[in-house]
């Protein structure tokens, strides 16, 4: 009974902290980032020590609560709308254009900038969109995501929150089938994701609870239905290649070829249409850069078209180092895509907090210090020019001192998970 007051204790007081965050975030202009790092700090410290109560103790915790909790933190930030994010006016045009084109590919934005077809309510999103020249780089499960919204209330960006809160939510109800309520608390109360998909609306959910269903499904040995949902994994966002393969692994041959039908019968329609995302996906690798780690040291010392290069076969390598280890595996293992999704962010070019949405569910599964750190500190990267009173910053510009201090803490919490691992294998071989 004691635990439960403390859940409920600590529901409430996060709940106050995401409240304030909210009525920050429908003022006019962005909040403070020093108040949003506090209401940070005010939601994530107290979720932390919760979970250690737990681990400590052994009691279960009450899903029940869980599931209550998560929810209600998730409504206020459906109250309270996105901030420091202008993404979801794409996501709104590009419903607009697949309900009435039958495509949101081809053209881009600005070629509609004088157009009078385009409704009143939607030349305002226009005007938001970033990028304009680009045509939409968003993959085709997740343009059906953008055109339901569309269905149910053109340009609101409160239809599409409510639909992806619905989506995060049945993540946490199969990370419960992967792991004990008490580390899904780590993901279910997190403010990283509160704050990228409830309040911001980045559809990246998508693909991660179709990635995790397989997962669910390949455990069960259900590989046609997994087959199917991986495909549509990798067509709702690339990110998921990383792991298809690995949950595929002990499949038929059948089943892959059903994982590459599905993804060929996604795009097909929209590729005798005349446009897919490929196009727009080949300028943002070749030439985007934002908060990197190791690519912005690498670009120091050599060319950025090298440095790519470089990385990529690195990780190449890595991703086959790890599949022959994951092959030696029981095949009732998970793939450890913490460690995969991880040294992909380490090397990428753009590090996004978003993109931690894809590595989080698997540090449910394998907890540590380092990817729960990471899932604070990336937070870091929304201290640019465009969020401080510093017109010398260009918009997505950092202080210098922003990624030293947000990897350096990672670094910390990577120390302290290796200590911690060592200490435990001394202790066992003392034994």
């Amino acid at each position: 009974m004691a635990s439960r007051r403390y859940v409920d204790g600590v529901g409430l007081w996060c709940v106050l902290g995401y409240g304030i965050l909210a009525m920050l975030a429908r003022q006019t202009g962005e909040p403070d980032l020093r108040a949003f790092f506090l209401l940070v700090a005010w939601t994530g410290l107290p979720v932390f020590g919760l979970f250690l109560h737990f681990r400590k103790t052994g009691e279960p915790f009450p899903v029940g609560r869980l599931l209550f909790w998560a929810l209600a933190f998730r409504l206020c930030g459906l109250i309270g709308g996105p901030f420091y994010e202008d993404d979801f006016y794409r996501y709104l045009w590009d419903g607009y254009r697949f309900a009435t084109a039958g495509t949101p590919y081809g053209a881009a934005p600005e070629e509609f900038f004088i157009d009078p077809a385009v409704p009143a309510v939607l030349q305002g999103v226009l005007d938001g969109v970033n990028y304009p020249e680009l045509p939409t780089i968003y993959a085709p499960v997740t343009q059906f995501v953008f055109l339901v919204a569309y269905w149910i209330k053109p340009a609101s960006v409160a239809v599409l929150q409510a639909i992806l809160i619905a989506v995060d939510v049945a993540v946490v109800a199969l990370l419960l089938r992967l792991a004990p309520a008490r580390n899904v608390l780590l993901y279910a109360w997190c403010p990283l994701v509160v704050k990228e998909i409830a309040f911001s609306a980045h559809p990246d959910g998508v693909g991660v609870c179709l990635l995790l269903a397989a997962v669910v499904l390949a455990r069960r040995q259900r590989w046609w239905i997994a087959a199917a949902l991986l495909g549509l994994a990798v067509t709702a966002k690339t990110f998921a290649l990383v792991l298809a393969p690995l949950i595929l692994l002990r499949a038929r041959l059948r089943h892959w070829i059903l994982f590459v039908a599905t993804v060929a019968a996604v795009y097909l329609p929209f590729v005798v249409m005349g446009g897919t995302d490929l196009l727009s996906l080949g300028v943002f690798a070749r030439d985007w850069e934002f908060n990197s780690a190791v690519f912005g040291l690498l670009k120091a010392v050599v060319p950025p078209f090298e440095a790519r290069i470089l990385l990529g076969v690195f990780f190449v390598a890595f991703w086959c180092w790890y599949r022959l280890r994951h092959a030696r595996g029981t095949g009732e293992g998970i793939p450890r895509g913490d460690w995969l999704f991880g040294v992909l962010l380490l090397l990428s070019p753009v590090i996004n907090p978003w993109y931690l949405l894809w590595l989080l569910p698997f540090a449910v599964v394998f907890p540590s210090v380092w990817a729960w750190t990471a899932s604070a500190a990336v937070l870091l990267s929304y201290v640019t020019g465009l969020n401080l009173p510093d017109y010398t910053l260009q918009p997505y510009e950092q202080p210098v001192w922003v990624r030293g201090l947000e990897f350096g803490l990672i670094g910390l919490a990577l120390a302290v998970d290796f200590g911690a691992r060592r200490w435990k294998d001394l202790r066992k071989d003392m034994a």
